[in-house]
């Protein structure tokens, strides 16, 4: 098997959609001789910031000296960059050789009548195969969707990091905030320190009813926690304080207020870790949180054109960019690129992001969820006038490459299939050289 037929065989079980519970990835595991026991861990679970919280935690223990592995979910724009150890992706022959040994063991117990594991139990067992085969010294993982029956579930980690709760995939986790956070609470298991994001009310009280009943001692981050000091595109730079330490002048080059907050939320997760015998030391704190980078969020392309992609796809997301864009942006005429999956919250993201638009160009998101752009046209319409169509996302972008403004912002959102495709595209360009 090599890599072409690797991604054929994982994106080839697809069809089998979704299917939450911990059964099938425990069996697989099990006879793949449970790798997932062989290092310690670290859990992330939420709604938004689990993957910019995942890989703060992940560049500070790897600047801390550790051999680190980092499971992520989804890609921007290869798909080994959802596995990695020592902050590289899984290389293409490893990730074919680790597939076909974990294939062997779905043959078997398709043979035995078992249930097909899914896709993404399949990526978790590549994943957890590939990080026990790197001896990696700890490994932090991304939840992949909700937490209770995610099949990442089946850690047993040093340390569960619950990031914000807002509404997604209601027609899985539930309709309010407690059912979801129920669902992300999953990830709490008996005994093992959690660290949560401050949360809206009927969120944090749900997790501390989890974490009681499971004798998790429970941190919860505050933004008093928190002082900020300079809040600019390129650059943040705040205080932080941990019980009776304060770590002044903390830098991160990720921008928007809520990256601060989940800086602080990384930060704590390292503090308990620390307490629990990771050894860390101030200097590499300041220099991990420094380097992380989080391609497609709020991420900058270009800046002749200025070229603003991310990967808002949720109403928590949406309002994060919306505050964003206006924070730093406010004086520019912005043309929008935008496409968003049918099951997401379309008409909340669109009332939250096209009032900003001076123009808007409707595309299709590469993926049979996208919702038609005439059908999404009309939502636009009641908050931006200026529209166009373009099903091809490509034609859609180079379309609005040539007609922003030269003063003007070029913003490309509501889907992270939509935002890869974009980022590789314009990376691509000399006008990004």
């Amino acid at each position: 098997m090599d890599y072409k037929e690797a991604l054929e065989y994982i994106h080839g079980t697809r069809k089998l959609g979704s299917k939450l519970g911990l059964k099938n990835i425990t069996e697989l595991l099990n006879r793949l001789g449970n790798p997932q026991n062989k290092y310690p861990s670290i859990h992330v679970a939420g709604t938004n910031g689990k993957g910019s919280v995942t890989s703060m935690i992940a560049h500070v223990l790897h600047q801390s000296g550790y051999k680190v592995g980092m499971f992520i979910s989804p890609y921007l724009e290869n798909f080994t960059e959802r596995i990695q150890v020592g902050l590289k992706e899984i290389p293409r022959d490893d990730l074919a050789r680790i597939t076909q040994k974990v294939k062997e063991k779905v043959d078997d117990m398709i043979e035995e009548g078992l249930n097909h594991p899914t896709e993404f139990e399949i990526v978790t067992a590549i994943g957890f195969s590939y990080f026990a085969e790197a001896e990696v010294d700890i490994a932090v993982v991304e939840v992949g969707l909700g937490g209770r029956f995610d099949a990442t579930n089946v850690l047993k980690p040093i340390l569960s990091v619950i990031t914000s709760i807002s509404y997604d995939h209601i027609n899985i986790l539930g309709d309010s905030l407690d059912k979801i956070a129920y669902e992300k609470a999953g990830i709490i298991k008996e005994g093992v320190p959690v660290v949560s994001y401050p949360q809206a009310l009927e969120s944090a009280e749900v997790i501390r009813q989890v974490a009681a009943e499971r004798n998790a001692p429970l941190t919860e981050v505050t933004p008093e926690q928190v002082k900020v000091k300079k809040q600019e595109f390129d650059e943040q730079i705040f205080d932080f304080i941990f019980e009776d330490k304060c770590y002044p002048d903390l830098k991160i080059r990720l921008p928007g207020s809520h990256q601060i907050i989940n800086a602080a939320t990384a930060l704590t997760a390292l503090m308990i870790a620390q307490k629990n015998g990771l050894s860390l030391n101030s200097r590499d704190i300041y220099t991990g949180l420094e380097v992380t980078r989080w391609p497609g969020r709020l991420e900058k392309l270009c800046d002749k054109p200025l070229i603003i992609i991310d990967g808002a796809h949720n109403i928590s997301g949406a309002k994060a960019l919306a505050e964003s864009i206006k924070f730093y942006f406010n004086n520019k005429k912005i043309t929008l690129v935008l496409g968003i999956l049918k099951d997401k919250a379309v008409d909340e993201i669109v009332a939250t992001i096209c009032p900003l638009a001076y123009k808007t160009i409707v595309t299709t998101p590469d993926s049979p969820r996208a919702i038609a752009p005439e059908e999404l046209a009309e939502k636009v319409q009641l908050y931006c006038r200026n529209i166009s169509i373009e099903p091809d996302p490509i034609k859609a972008l180079d379309i609005a490459i040539d007609t922003t403004e030269q003063d003007g912002l070029m913003l490309v959102c509501g889907s992270l299939y939509l935002v890869g495709l974009a980022r590789k595209y314009i990376r691509s360009l000399d006008i990004c050289r």
